[in-house]
């Protein structure tokens, strides 16, 4: 038995029909070379062996004292979690991603353990596809990006490789909660007293810098006042999923040429299509859109300190400029926002950089959970990177195509653009509510326009 932590309870806590609250991956692979024609056929018979289930896997929700603790099932049926499926024809891509749009729709049972392992056959050119969803309760985007590494090997030759929910020949369960939440970095200001405390004048001192700095700047004030947007409106439980590889090199030489980093042109790429997109509707505000992006804390931690105890991530709030036409000029921009917000952080420890962070972010979440502070609209979109292999990789000799994440939208955050990185790949993953965002499979080729504008920029 093992108590949920405050911030796993909120996960729970917030989860509706119109609102569910798991989060999950989409990986492609193409066949081994010398793979039979059913060859997925042979390898859901060889996951339906595995009967070994492990930690967080085996877990279901119970209560003691009412209050919501993890035991272990002693009653799981695998069939229930793991699922082969097969695509409709034509088998493309298109069919691929509606399937992911209506699973992700789909609140899953508390009585049992809170995930679910699809095989997917029928896609065209010889490939499969795997798309797992797991409740953000009981792992986060960080930990279920590590679990999906470790099922993965980079030797194609490699065969009779575990599924995800069998870890019991390899390293234990992936603990660290350093998952990109808004939640986790409010939650943390309740934890660890002593710490907290000790950070209360270097916090209240950049607060207080942040507030005046307002006050004299209308841009970096627009960072407390997002503007009012239809991304910001109540959802419905539809989802639509769409996601797109993009070549890493593409976006290196962008980088190179304008003195900023990949995640500075993966957020104006996402600007630029978040512009576009909301023009065609004819709501892009007058003011500029804020997007929540996750930053790792790793960096800003002394020599020694321990590096895999509590929450690892803070927030910057990005303007993303969407009221400048020039792609170039908002790429400037966004990257000496970025920069400024950094450079805050390095006057500050990790434990400081979380509190300020939950300060700065603590009226967006009352509005979030509430919908009782509309004035309180501190961003409009969350543009989150997790960090995925470095090298090709393969699952039982099929390599791994593409990984695409599958985030969480919320009533009032319609919209939740997530970033991972494979090999010479930037992959995104786009989840929204089908009603308030239609036709958002359209953003997808306005990520591609906008980094065509920046490489235009670039020549010229």
């Amino acid at each position: 038995m093992k108590p949920l932590s405050p911030t796993d309870q909120l996960f729970l806590w917030l989860e509706k029909r119109q609102q569910p609250m798991h989060v999950g991956g989409l990986q492609i692979f193409s066949f081994p070379e010398d793979a039979p024609d059913d060859y997925v056929a042979r390898l859901a018979e060889q996951l339906r062996k595995d009967t070994e289930v492990t930690a967080p896997f085996n877990l279901r929700l119970d209560s003691r004292l009412a209050q919501p603790v993890w035991v272990h099932d002693e009653h799981l049926d695998l069939e229930h979690h793991f699922r082969f499926e097969a695509l409709p024809t034509p088998g493309r891509i298109r069919e691929l991603l509606a399937f992911v749009s209506a699973e992700h729709s789909h609140l899953m049972d508390r009585e049992r353990p809170l995930w679910e392992f699809h095989l997917i056959e029928g896609l065209g050119d010889r490939q499969f596809a795997v798309y797992v969803k797991v409740h953000h309760s009981l792992v986060d985007g960080i930990s279920a990006m590590r679990m999906t590494q470790k099922m993965l090997s980079t030797d194609p030759s490699k065969r009779n490789m575990p599924p995800v929910w069998d870890m019991s020949v390899r390293q234990g369960r992936g603990g660290d909660r350093s998952s990109p939440s808004l939640w986790q970095s409010i939650s943390h200001l309740l934890g660890e007293s002593g710490k907290q405390l000790g950070t209360v004048p270097t916090v209240a001192r950049e607060l207080l810098r942040s507030v005046n700095q307002a006050r004299k700047d209308p841009v970096y004030n627009s960072m407390f006042h997002a503007p009012r947007s239809i991304l910001n409106r109540k959802i419905t439980g539809s989802r639509r999923f769409a996601a797109q590889s993009y070549c890493l090199k593409r976006i290196k030489a962008v980088c190179h040429a304008n003195d900023a980093t990949v995640n500075d042109v993966v957020t104006a790429m996402c600007a630029s299509a978040l512009r576009t997109y909301l023009m065609n509707l004819d709501a892009l505000p007058e003011k500029p859109l804020i997007a929540m992006v996750p930053v790792s804390l790793r960096k800003y931690q002394k020599p020694g300190e321990d590096q895999a105890e509590g929450n690892q991530v803070g927030v910057i709030l990005a303007n993303l400029h969407t009221d400048e036409h020039h792609a170039g000029e908002r790429l400037k921009k966004i990257h000496q926002g970025m920069q400024e917000a950094k450079d805050r952080y390095a006057h500050m420890s990790p434990e400081e950089i979380l509190n300020y962070t939950a300060l700065t972010l603590a009226p967006a979440g009352f509005h979030l959970l509430t919908g009782m502070a509309p004035k309180w609209q501190t961003f409009n979109v969350v543009i989150s990177n997790v960090p995925g292999p470095k090298e090709t990789s393969y699952w039982n000799g099929a390599k791994l195509e593409g990984m695409y994440p599958v985030s969480i939208a919320m009533d009032r955050l319609a919209l939740n653009m997530t970033v991972t990185s494979y090999n010479d790949q930037v992959e995104f993953g786009l989840v929204g509510c089908r009603r308030t965002l239609p036709s958002l499979q359209r953003m997808l080729d306005y990520l591609e326009d906008g980094l065509v504008e920046l490489e235009q920029d670039m020549a010229s």
